[in-house]
């Protein structure tokens, strides 16, 4: 990936990527009253699915490399790509990571959110507040000239300031008519290092942060990442893009984007 060409998107291709990135978001709000004790991870799945369609959109997740669901449901110490299924139930204290992408008109809406599963303990609370925050700070450090390796930069410092850990194994990706491309965005690294961010450039930015060891491992679906360790693990994603003079975040649910 890091060899392709990195695409600078036009204003009628960014204004595509809004509308998708702003249904991802509402879908996202539309599962939130389900994540309650109790519920399967394939109950949210098949509203996902049935949602989606009703909106003219298609689950890009759906087939994508042979995986079988149309969004990720990553719990407690599944880091990402958490396959849904009809005997996993949430329980009261558990987090769930999930993880939506519709198509819309051939654009991609990539974003995910961590839930609370009822009360979280206090520690879960931490991790997901932190994790939020950490996806927070990457945003702001996007703008015309800056580094890729500023968005890790700022990621990693907060998040083993308050005592977590970065994982490495998967990073933010560019995105547009392709669910994966160039650049490859990382959550830890080095400030000045790395490519030269420009107007146009759209991308995830998507942390992973994990209680304990930043490691992790691919279960035998090879899909299903877990912490080594088998902490905790939050993960919190938007879609923006470089602007003229700074970072538009697509992935916002239309009520909450000023005009």
């Amino acid at each position: 990936m890091d060899n392709e060409p990195i695409v600078l998107l036009s204003s009628r291709e960014i204004d595509k990527m809004r509308r998708a990135g702003q249904l991802a978001a509402e879908l996202l709000d539309h599962l939130a009253p389900m994540v309650k004790p109790g519920v399967s991870t394939l109950d949210l799945n098949d509203e996902a699915e049935r949602w989606t369609q009703a909106h003219g959109a298609k689950s890009a997740p759906l087939g994508y490399h042979g995986f079988p669901k149309s969004i990720c449901t990553s719990i407690n110490e599944v880091v990402c790509h958490g396959i849904p299924n009809a005997k996993q139930i949430l329980k009261e204290g558990d987090i769930i990571n999930i993880d939506v992408t519709p198509i819309l008109d051939g654009y991609h809406g990539d974003t995910s959110r961590t839930f609370f599963v009822g009360e979280p303990s206090p520690l879960a609370r931490k991790l997901v507040e932190v994790t939020e925050e950490c996806l927070n700070r990457g945003i702001k450090a996007v703008k015309p000239g800056a580094r890729i390796g500023d968005i890790g930069a700022v990621i990693q410092e907060y998040a083993e300031a308050e005592g977590f850990s970065v994982v490495r194994d998967f990073v933010g990706h560019g995105v547009s008519r392709i669910f994966h491309t160039a650049p490859q965005i990382p959550h830890y690294g080095t400030r000045g290092k790395g490519k030269k961010l420009r107007p146009g450039m759209v991308f995830t930015i998507e942390p992973m942060i994990n209680e304990g060891t930043w490691e992790v491992e691919v279960m035998a679906d090879k899909w299903t990442a877990l912490t080594k360790d088998r902490k905790l693990s939050a993960q919190f994603e938007h879609t923006i893009v470089v602007t003229e003079d700074g970072v538009e975040i697509l992935t916002l649910h239309p009520a909450l984007v000023t005009s």
